[in-house]
């Protein structure tokens, strides 16, 4: 058995200073206590899911370990790659890894971090769906070891993958991922257990930060927070708080590569009647990722021309390119040519048709994998459609029937969305925060998100009580 004290790291998505107080009395009260500190966190560019983590976990910027976004552009697929799972993405040390070199016997539970599949931990649950030859997709989720996965179905039940992402998303992912957590704690009693829970993700893109039902959101992720507190707690587990972002109000979306198309760099070939677009044969084109864009520049005598185009497009805050590339920490094959970064209160989609008759099938459906680039309006049903439920219902049922069916229920406008993130927030109330009991650090300090790492390397190889 290790000698370190070991540790639950519970990454509360979208958690920040705001959000703590009356309608957050557990964390409220975690981060009273006499020990306890909490720090504002400034994120690095960009400030999101997959990139954030791997951050928080190497101690490097995307240059040193490669995750330049949730989406980029393989250059020599000539294919965007959208929320992988491979841990092999990641170049650079794990916190455990360092922890392994002082204690070989240093165990890791890490569930549903982002690039959680076939890395050095040595238990994790990660949300895979099943897709079967006849293009039926069953949701499910892939265990390490794999002689988990069984157990874990009797003990929990299915996953609820339809309150994880899509319209629907909600509570009760967040609540199965808590119950996982302790099932994982009282089966294999890791030294380390890192823990997502992603239900604030939602509201705060769906009706934003300063909408007024969103105490009942807090209220509900706060209650799966106090549960884990005291269920490790009460096992002699220290718990961390921490979130990857904090997320701003936004009301203007940019349509980057509709700019694009209309300069002419943007290719696209018709399927049956739709815009497809075709990113190897495209000059310039943009692979959105919520409040920052990478540009994939394939025609090089255009790039001045599509820098000083995207700069001058409203709502854009700043391009990186060049030297800046490097200083920012993104200079990496997998980083886009120049870098879009937009203001606080503005986003940018990947929408690249010209009239919605022409969207691809992908557009109208829950597709992260295929869409070129980040798409929040996921979160939403089509308000044209009177009772999608309904239609859902229906189209389940052709299904089961043995017809093939598209679940086409998203709308494609983008002002439905309002909240995002990818930025760095002004205001601290706006930054991702990190509470615990942690021995260099005071409360409400400022410290960068490359310094996360030290602090959770500190906590975790404390010695054992």
């Amino acid at each position: 058995m290790s000698s370190f004290q070991r540790t639950a790291i519970l990454n509360v998505v979208g958690l920040t200073p705001r959000h703590i107080g009356p309608e957050t009395p557990y964390i409220s009260a975690f981060l009273d206590r006499q020990d306890n500190a909490m720090a504002h966190v400034e994120p690095l560019i960009p400030a999101v899911t997959s990139t954030i983590q791997a951050t928080y976990l190497t101690g490097k910027t995307p240059a040193g370990h490669g995750i330049v976004a949730n989406c980029w552009y393989d250059r020599e697929y000539a294919e965007n790659r959208n929320w992988k799972q491979s841990n092999h993405l990641v170049h650079a040390r794990k916190l455990w890894e360092h922890l392994r070199e002082t204690d070989p016997n240093y165990t890791v539970a890490k569930l549903f971090w982002w690039n959680n599949m076939y890395s050095s931990v040595d238990y994790s649950i990660t949300p895979r769906p099943i897709y079967r030859v006849d293009g039926s997709k069953i949701f499910d989720v892939q265990t390490h070891p794999m002689e988990m996965h069984k157990p874990l179905r009797r003990k929990l039940g299915k996953f609820p993958f339809q309150a994880f992402w899509g319209p629907i998303a909600g509570i009760d992912s967040s609540h199965w991922i808590a119950r996982s957590a302790k099932w994982v704690e009282e089966t294999h009693t890791p030294n380390l257990n890192l823990v997502y829970l992603p239900h604030l993700d939602y509201p705060l893109q769906k009706t934003g930060p300063n909408d007024p039902f969103l105490s009942q959101e807090l209220g509900q992720i706060d209650a799966v927070v106090g549960d884990l507190i005291r269920f490790f707690e009460g096992r002699g587990v220290q718990v961390i708080l921490l979130s990857e972002y904090g997320i701003t109000e936004v009301d203007h979306p940019i349509h980057i590569n509709r700019i694009f198309r209309e300069k002419g760099w943007i290719t696209c070939r018709d399927e049956l009647g739709t815009d497809m677009i075709d990113l190897g044969s495209c000059r310039a084109f943009a692979i959105p990722d919520h409040q920052v864009a990478h540009i994939y520049v394939n025609d090089r005598s255009i790039l001045g021309e599509v820098r000083d185009t995207v700069a001058a497009l409203e709502g854009v805050a700043e391009v990186i390119d060049g030297s800046m590339r490097t200083y920012r920490g993104l200079e990496h094959e997998r980083a886009g040519d120049l870098i879009a970064v937009s203001n606080i209160r503005s986003w940018f989609t990947y929408y690249y048709w010209e009239k919605d008759k022409r969207a691809p099938d992908y557009a109208r459906t829950i597709d992260i994998h295929r869409k070129p680039g980040y798409d929040p309006v996921e979160l939403f049903f089509n308000p044209k459609i009177r009772n999608p439920k309904l239609k859902i219902a229906m189209k389940l049922l052709k299904k089961m029937l043995g017809f093939r069916m598209t679940l086409d229920v998203i709308p494609l406008d983008a002002s439905l969305v309002k909240g995002s993130h990818g930025c760095i927030p002004e205001l601290d109330d706006n930054r991702p925060v990190l509470i615990g009991n942690f021995p260099n650090l005071r409360d409400r300090s400022r410290i960068q998100a490359l310094d996360v790492y030290r602090h959770l390397y500190e906590v975790c190889s404390l010695p054992e009580m």
